[in-house]
């Protein structure tokens, strides 16, 4: 009688076909689940954690400063032009008046010879003008004088004649000739009189305005010499010359910078500042600098707040003398203070804080660091000033987040 088999329900192809599959689905969740995790495996030897302490923030700023002197004048040439000759260098000490360099200008100069020309032809013309009208005021007193004396003697006839008619020793027709003439001279007079105060009266006004003419006029004469002397650039002032290296045949337009004159009478410290800082620095905040051992106290006297390539620019005078041996250009560290010291949560300053913009860090736990969202408020030189998110001895990646800004974990490998 034969035997019935029974057919196994899984071969031994059947469960290695089964266990692949499960163990390849494993691995597909597994990677989901890291994919929705976001984790990243980062060795300990390559970020920096700090831990977040409680203190006394300083709320200052470590800026790089240069010397500059207190005072310095601009030299520059009103006319444009070519440099002719030079007659001093860079770095020489220079009087008020010096002269420094001579600029050759063909153009301006020919029109400064024809304007000089023509004004001083103009200033002639008024002159014999006014000669005239003098002249004219002469000749109108000589007619006066000379209606004067005809009256005169006219009036001296006319009364011996009345005296002669009333006694009948002269006729009617000899009298009435000596009175015509007496009228005569006598109108004559008024006439003329009316005429010379007119005249005069004119005159004065003419006059005035050619005095006023003349004077504009020799004005112009002068600023126009003005400006052919100003061709030899001289020292407006006193001091050291800088920021000055003309060549010969070298071009400048009007009003061109051609170098500096620092007024030796102090120096002042320049600085720039992060535009983070645009609003908190002030005018009559204090700061502090160290000089050959010892520390000198400054204040803020000007603030540029114009920002250029990420900074603005401070000025910053010695409360007392500046200390000996300051030279321009030399550069010193200064402490800059915004505010007074206040009790905070504190976090060193690192690179995390480029990638986050201080809203959000990795917070460090038993070898795992997870994002969470923080609030920075102020920065000094060393630390940030923890406002939310974070408590006293937790550990804050503090390096740069580049590698891993879209992860939620990092897993630290030590």
């Amino acid at each position: 009688m034969d035997k019935i088999i029974e057919k196994k329900r899984f071969n031994k192809k059947t469960i290695l076909t089964i266990t692949g599959v499960v163990l390849f689905l494993a691995l597909v969740a597994y990677g989901y689940n890291l994919s929705l995790s976001k984790v990243y495996k980062a060795d300990a030897d390559k970020i920096s954690v700090s831990k977040v302490i409680f203190g006394d923030f300083e709320d200052v700023v470590l800026l790089n400063a240069s010397v500059v002197p207190l005072t310095s004048v601009i030299v520059s040439s009103p006319e444009g032009g070519t440099v002719a000759e030079i007659f001093t260098e860079n770095g020489a000490s220079v009087e008020k008046g010096t002269p420094l360099l001579r600029i050759a200008n063909p153009n301006a100069l020919s029109s400064y010879t024809s304007s000089e020309t023509s004004i001083t032809e103009q200033i002639n013309q008024l002159r014999k003008l006014r000669l005239d009208l003098e002249q004219n005021q002469r000749v109108m007193s000589q007619d006066m004088m000379e209606i004067e004396n005809s009256l005169r003697t006219a009036t001296r006839k006319y009364k011996i004649d009345s005296t002669l008619y009333s006694k009948k020793v002269i006729t009617q027709q000899e009298f009435n000739i000596s009175s015509q003439d007496y009228e005569y001279y006598q109108g004559r007079k008024r006439i003329l009189k009316d005429a010379v105060k007119q005249e005069n009266q004119s005159r004065v006004m003419q006059l005035q305005q050619i005095d006023f003419s003349i004077t504009r006029m020799n004005q112009s004469l002068e600023t126009i010499r003005q400006n052919i002397e100003n061709m030899t650039i001289k020292a407006p002032v006193a001091g050291r010359l800088s920021s000055y290296d003309p060549v010969i045949g070298k071009s400048y337009g009007a009003n061109e910078m051609l170098g500096k004159i620092d007024v030796l009478q102090g120096y002042k410290l320049q600085a720039s500042v992060d535009e983070y800082y645009v609003n908190r620095v002030k005018e009559g905040q204090t700061a502090n600098c160290e000089f050959n051992g010892k520390t000198y106290q400054l204040t803020v006297k000007k603030v540029i707040p114009e920002v250029t390539a990420g900074q603005f620019q401070v000025e910053l005078t010695f409360e007392r003398e500046a200390p000996e041996g300051l030279r321009r250009g030399l550069s010193m560290q200064i402490k800059l203070t915004l505010s007074d010291n206040s009790k905070s949560l504190l976090l060193a300053q690192g690179q995390f804080f480029q990638s986050t913009g201080g809203s959000w860090a990795f917070v460090v736990k038993d070898g795992k660091a997870t994002k969470r969202t923080i609030k920075i408020g102020r920065k000094n030189y060393l630390y940030y000033e923890v406002l939310e998110g974070l408590q006293k001895d937790e550990e804050v990646i503090t390096s740069s987040y580049d590698q891993f800004t879209q992860y939620d974990i990092i897993e630290i490998d030590k």
